[in-house]
């Protein structure tokens, strides 16, 4: 489905009713709004997993602008601000009040400058192997890099992370090298071929020397988010090591934080660790609680 919003059409789909026969009347449950990695990605790797997240909840599925299966819009505008504000003006015009929104890697970023740049809006939030500044933990990824995948993917997160070299021969060489050591589960060759890619998105985000993966900085926005929120992080993840979790629950001074490691696993925590989303059912259940 698309819908338009800020000027271009977002494409979202839907797991689970909003409202179910409860007795003489009508319950609504929890709606979780979630946020894909990338950028240049899709939602689709987040099926099925999360349908089963409906016996309690709603799921949305968003594809950022730009990304995925929504429309592009100028280039201009891709950016974490703009992505923000979308999510924002995207619930507003699905009527969703107090969503919660899930945010993995790229997809936590946005979720990130959503709630700081609209305090009070979201129900919860939950931030899953995602980081507020790009440059933060540049060595502690690299060293994790080279436990995963050798001096090969130890040199090639040196020349992305520390160097800032974000050429295109660098992000072939990546996605070829490192991107399969993310998780430890193996990757499902089908789930790839199913995503809708948009290598522009990446190219931009990344674009050397001048892209906002160079210079983002969301620690300080991270005060102003006040809703209970939910950390998600692996221990083996070498694209957001677990310091990057201690970060944000250091800068989240005014959000009550819930904060889990999940031993073994890596980016994304639920392709290695599907208890997590156990976890997020009872961080849901208990927003509806309150």
């Amino acid at each position: 489905m698309l819908l338009h919003v800020n000027g271009v059409r977002l494409y979202f789909d839907v797991d689970g009713a909003g409202l179910v026969p409860d007795g003489s009347r009508m319950r609504e449950r929890p709606t979780v709004v979630l946020l894909h990695g990338g950028p240049g990605a899709d939602h689709s790797l987040y099926k099925p997993a999360f349908a089963e997240l409906t016996d309690v909840a709603q799921v949305i599925y968003l594809d950022h602008r730009g990304n995925g299966r929504s429309e592009g819009g100028d280039p201009a505008t891709w950016n974490l601000n703009q992505w923000g504000d979308d999510v924002r003006a995207f619930c507003d015009t699905l009527g969703l009040v107090r969503p919660v929104v899930y945010g993995a890697s790229f997809g936590g970023m946005v979720a990130m400058a959503y709630a700081a740049r609209h305090p009070g809006h979201a129900g919860g939030l939950v931030l899953v192997s995602t980081m507020a500044r790009w440059r933060a933990r540049n060595r502690e990824r690299v060293a994790m890099f080279h436990q995963r995948g050798g001096d090969e993917a130890a040199r090639l997160a040196e020349r992305r992370f520390v160097e800032g070299d974000s050429s295109p021969d660098v992000l072939a060489q990546w996605l070829r090298v490192c991107v399969p050591l993310y998780t430890r589960a193996p990757h499902d060759p089908d789930a790839w071929t199913r995503m809708q890619s948009r290598p522009d998105a990446t190219a931009w985000f990344n674009r050397p020397g001048v892209g906002e993966a160079h210079h983002f900085d969301l620690q300080p926005g991270l005060a102003r988010i006040s809703c209970p929120t939910l950390l998600m992080a692996g221990s083996l993840d070498p694209m957001t090591p677990v310091e990057c979790q201690a970060d944000l629950a250091e800068a989240l001074v005014a959000a009550p934080v819930t904060a889990r490691v999940y031993d073994g696993a890596g980016h994304g925590v639920v392709p290695d660790a599907p208890q997590a989303l156990a976890d997020l059912r009872h961080f849901l259940l208990a927003q509806v609680a309150a």
